[in-house]
């Protein structure tokens, strides 16, 4: 049920005998490797190598409205050890400036984007903060703290964040979730009734001195008459501790610049 890629259909195809396989925070997939032009709007990026997916155990990439996956995080935990695209892109002039960035419109049916090598300005009337990168792995940062009503609740001695579109929701350590809940004052299954949102505070993320906001507006979630929290509880253990996801929930409040030139996030409230 999706579009797919037919390697014999394409003069400029190389395969690979490299075998790949990646799990997900949802989701899996084995497959190989092979080289092919890529090509994202204008820019062609020739030779570039990626993965062909074969097999995904599962229903979750069957339901899901995307074909294929554009990993945009470092070489470093690249799969099989592949230059990422963007890479490509950077090393090829392709670009203007080392740097891409991306808006998630919060009309889930237009006017989303994601800029290569350009920050549009008009996204940026609010100034943006930039916040130095704390590993060059994924998009990973370090939050001060996370508070409720001016008190910090939860990562008050500090954790790691990565800043992460491939997540939809805000995934937070197992242990600060149930915290963050008891702090909101919404029980273990994260349902809430829709006529309570109103009363809700603002999730404040302290991030590099400066506060990122996150209002209930954004974090609750509204499906056909009943609503539930984006913040899911999850696990990721690295060696510098657990990491919360910031995901779609807080990227739809900020415009987001990924800077590899200098190695850092920019953030801009819309």
């Amino acid at each position: 049920n999706h579009k797919r890629f037919n390697p014999e259909k394409s003069s400029t195809f190389v395969g690979t005998n490299e075998s790949l396989s990646i799990v997900y925070g949802t989701g899996s997939m084995t497959g190989v490797l092979g080289y092919d032009t890529v090509t994202v709007s204008d820019i062609k990026v020739i030779n570039q190598i990626f993965g062909l997916a074969e097999t995904e155990p599962g229903t979750f990439f069957y339901y899901a409205p995307f074909d294929g996956i554009l990993g945009l995080a470092f070489p470093s935990i690249s799969s099989s050890g592949a230059t990422p695209v963007f890479d490509n892109m950077m090393t090829e002039d392709l670009v203007a400036r080392d740097l891409f960035s991306v808006y998630l419109s919060k009309n889930e049916q237009k006017g989303s984007f994601v800029l290569f090598g350009a920050i549009d300005h008009s996204y940026t009337t609010n100034g943006i903060s930039w916040i130095p990168l704390s590993a060059e792995t994924y998009w990973q940062i370090t939050m001060d703290s996370v508070s409720i009503a001016g008190v910090p609740v939860v990562c008050s001695n500090g954790c790691q964040a990565i800043v992460d579109t491939g997540t939809s929701l805000l995934a937070v350590p197992n242990q600060a979730y149930n915290t963050l809940l008891g702090a909101l004052g919404i029980g273990s299954n994260g349902e809430i009734s829709c006529s309570a949102i109103s009363s809700l505070p603002d999730i404040v993320f302290h991030i590099n001195g400066q506060a990122f906001p996150v209002p209930p507006s954004a974090y609750v979630m509204e499906i056909d008459g009943y609503c539930s929290l984006g913040l899911q509880g999850m696990n990721v253990p690295t060696g510098s501790g657990e990491l919360w996801i910031l995901g779609d929930i807080f990227i739809h409040e900020y415009y987001v610049i990924f800077n590899r030139a200098n190695n850092m996030v920019g953030l801009s409230r819309l």
